[in-house]
Order: C-alpha cells, then structure tokens, then sequence
C-alpha cells in the first residue's frame, strides 16, 4: 500500500516542524504503537503493567524524534507510514523488553522456550541477535528470512510460516541448519582473527 496524501502531509508538517504536527502524529499514530506493544507482548507471553505500555509507547515516539527525526527521514515512501511504523516500533519494544528484563510470565516460560533445538531461552534468542544480525549476510534465501523472523523480529513459529509460507513443522529443523551454519562461520571468523 502506497503512502495516502494525508500520511504525505503530515510526514512533511513533521518534517518542516510545523505547529502542531507532533501532536496530530502522536495523535494519528498512538494507537498503533499501543497496538504493537500489546500484540509484541502478547505474542512472547509477557504480561505488562499499564506503566510499561505507557513507557515502552514513549520510547517508541522518543525513538521517531531522535535525530531530528531520523527515522522519519529514513523512509522512502514505499509502503505505507503505519507499515513502516510497525517494524519500527516492533524493533523498539523488542530492544526495550530486553533491556527492561520484562519477562514471560512463570505460568507460560514452557511457551517462550518452543525453539528450534530447545537450547535457547525467549531471552537468550533476543541476546544474541547482535551476532546474528552480524552473520547473517551469510545466510541467503529463506534460512535468512527465517532467522531474521525468528530472532530479529521475535516471531513465532506460526506466524513465520504464514509470512514465508514455509510450513510450520520445518521452520524449527530450517533454524537448526543456520544455527549451525552461523556457528560455523562464527567460529571461522574468531580462528581467523586469532593470532
């Protein structure tokens, strides 16, 4: 979906810092972002306090404002600003509910630790996204896509096949390959870098 003349408008009242036009945005988009949070969350089985949603909804915005709205300026038109605005607000919530430590409830950690090899916690699949995003230039095709789904968007197992269209049963086996694909390279890279 293109970007609406009304999105058009406002992006560039925000843009050129027009009166009011922060508040319209906030305004216009405030329930997306409680949105994400709430599905974001939801989706990991991670209870949060009406205080966190409020916190966690203006990291989201403080992250739009930062740089002289540098996320704004970044995006280029081609889809819609409440699409590009999920991604950024899903990568924000992600980063801040690691940061904050926020986790699962006790009730459903059995739920959060449903990985491809069963080795890696809900936190430590959030953890060591650093490494992946370094890696996974290496990967190509649909390992790619699945790791990036799985840890650096933070998607279920379900809602990568749905996305992918790959099916559900083969998405824990297709993480285990690049798992072991990117150890591999991990290790290669760390061997040559020693002395």
């Amino acid at each position: 979906m293109a970007l609406s003349d009304i999105d058009r408008q406002l992006l560039q009242r925000c843009l050129s810092r027009q009166g009011r036009a922060w508040e319209d945005f906030v305004d216009r988009f405030l329930g997306l972002v409680i949105h994400v949070i709430n599905h974001t969350a939801q989706a990991r089985s991670i209870a949060i306090a009406a205080h966190d949603r409020e916190d966690l909804a203006s990291e989201v915005f403080m992250a739009i404002l930062a740089d002289d709205f540098g996320v704004l300026r970044r995006f280029r038109g081609q889809s819609s600003l409440a699409t590009y605005l999920t991604v950024i607000s899903r990568r924000v919530v992600v980063r801040e509910l690691l940061k904050r430590r926020i986790v699962p409830n006790p009730a459903d950690t059995a739920a959060m630790t449903e990985v491809a090899d069963g080795s890696l916690s809900h936190e430590e699949r959030l953890a060591n996204r650093e490494q992946v995003e370094r890696l996974l230039d290496e990967l190509q095709g649909e390992d790619a896509d699945i790791v990036r789904l799985f840890h650096i968007e933070g998607k279920s197992y379900h809602e990568i096949s749905r996305q992918t269209g790959v099916p559900e049963n083969s998405i824990g086996p297709a993480l285990s390959r690049a798992r072991a694909k990117l150890r591999r390279l991990g290790n290669s890279v760390g061997t040559a870098a020693s002395p």
